[in-house]
């Protein structure tokens, strides 16, 4: 990290970021309607900004998460989801996707990512795993190009 002074463009571009901010919150409902659990939304949140390294967003939604119930150890070996027993076939499901979504760059969302993804969730929740990992790969890139403090 350098000592270079950032432009909090959140605070520069008011109305944008409160537009992301109502975008966010209309997402969080469709996934709610969806039926995706509270706690998986946090994770699928946390798991964007884990492969993002956006501090500020892991911390937020850690604390988010702890505060709805989650359980710690699911929050620790979150990065190695796919080698343990702690997540359901639908967190599982949703996971892959998060992580195929938020990693677009690297050959985009395969078609053995999303077929993974359509063999468990609904149509619904397959939108709505997509727009929470939109959203929030939006929010690590405010957060991260503003670098918004975290810490020390």
């Amino acid at each position: 990290m350098t000592n270079t002074q950032r432009v909090n463009i959140g605070k520069q571009h008011p109305s944008s970021y409160k537009t992301l901010i109502a975008l966010s919150a209309e997402v969080e409902e469709s996934a709610a309607a969806a039926g995706l659990d509270p706690l998986l939304i946090e994770l699928l949140k946390i798991r964007a900004s884990q492969i993002n390294g956006c501090a500020f967003c892991l911390r937020m939604h850690t604390r988010d998460a702890l505060k709805k119930g989650e359980n710690s150890d699911r929050i620790a070996v979150l990065p190695g989801w796919e080698e343990t027993g702690y997540f359901s076939e639908t967190d599982r499901a949703a996971l892959r996707l998060t992580e195929a979504v938020t990693r677009v760059s690297d050959g985009h969302v395969s078609d053995e990512d999303y077929n993974a993804a359509a063999a468990v969730l609904s149509a619904d929740q397959i939108s709505a795993v997509a727009w929470l990992a939109t959203v929030m790969n939006a929010f690590n890139r405010v957060a991260i190009t503003s670098r918004y403090p975290v810490g020390g």
